[in-house]
């Protein structure tokens, strides 16, 4: 009978105020979502960075003899010899950083410049022998790019020592500040639902005063007056979280599987398990952070 009477006082909680119970689901719903996508951004630059960060090389690029005019020191007397191209690839090959190493003649790098960038105007003017010979360099430790910089850079016949991973960290720096973007933006909007769950627990409790000073005047407990108030804001949360959840699994689904992994194919996304391990810490969010915040209102503005 107890049971019965607190779900009836939770639909006409719900019925009362409809329009704000409509606010906070939309609002739960908006900000979790942004939460869980967060946690995938984060899971997802993780993903890429153990999936470039295996595959980035250092290079060394060496003199060639178009280079003897540069304003690197390394080429005043011209191209790289091989006499200094086998003392470069004796010591690679001796340090212990250093997993493998590949030459790549500059008629190789011209076949790789002309598949990437065919199309440019400037490929039709470039010839083999300006292209540059170098050393493709794969680290054990991608972090120890300064052990390689510090040994060739200033070393006769090598015009530059460049660390790809640079490359990739720009991409990984704008995804985190993305993801950060998109924090601040939940955190907005958490606010602004723990603000709605408060007043919309405020106007039910006022509303109802009346039913809840009968209730004490015949001795019924605190915790039992304030339970249907606590459990529709729950509801209404878990409404919210189950829509966030809704938009988790549509975004995984039309968005990345459909979609990215189709027009990005050098890019590792993550899976459905990423996904679907999100979604329980989304749902208990959803139903403890209103009923949690409508617990504490209650205790400012339902004088039990």
């Amino acid at each position: 009978m107890r049971a019965q009477f607190v779900l009836s006082e939770i639909g006409v909680g719900l019925r009362r105020n409809l329009t704000m119970t409509f606010a906070v689901i939309v609002s739960v719903a908006l900000s979790l979502a942004l939460f869980g996508g967060s946690l995938l951004m984060r899971e997802q630059v993780s993903t890429m960075k153990g999936y470039w960060y295996d595959k980035v090389n250092v290079s060394i690029f060496l003199c060639n003899k178009n280079d003897k005019e540069s304003s690197s020191a390394n080429c005043a007397k011209g191209a790289v010899t091989e006499a200094q191209k086998k003392e470069i690839r004796s010591e690679l090959k001796q340090m212990n950083v250093v997993e493998s190493v590949h030459f790549e003649t500059s008629e190789e790098a011209y076949k790789h410049y002309k598949e990437q960038f065919g199309d440019s105007p400037l490929a039709d003017s470039l010839t083999p022998d300006q292209m540059q010979e170098s050393f493709r360099v794969k680290l054990k430790d991608p972090e120890r790019y300064d052990v390689i910089s510090t040994a060739f850079a200033a070393r006769p016949g090598v015009q530059e020592v460049q660390d790809q991973k640079k490359l990739v960290d720009d991409l990984f720096n704008l995804l985190n500040g993305m993801n950060f973007a998109a924090l601040a933006v939940m955190t907005l909007m958490l606010v602004v639902a723990l603000m709605l769950i408060v007043n919309t627990v405020r106007v039910s409790a006022f509303s109802r005063r009346r039913e809840t000073g009968i209730m004490r005047l015949v001795g019924a407990s605190s915790f039992y007056i304030q339970m249907p108030f606590i459990m529709e804001a729950a509801i209404a949360g878990l409404l919210g979280a189950g829509f966030a959840c809704v938009l988790l699994v549509s975004g995984q689904y039309f968005l990345v599987n459909n979609w990215l992994v189709n027009k990005i194919d050098v890019i590792n996304f993550i899976g459905w398990d990423a996904v679907l391990a999100k979604l329980p810490l989304v749902l208990a969010i959803g139903l403890l952070m209103p009923a949690l915040a409508a617990f504490f209102a209650l205790r400012k503005y339902l004088k039990v």
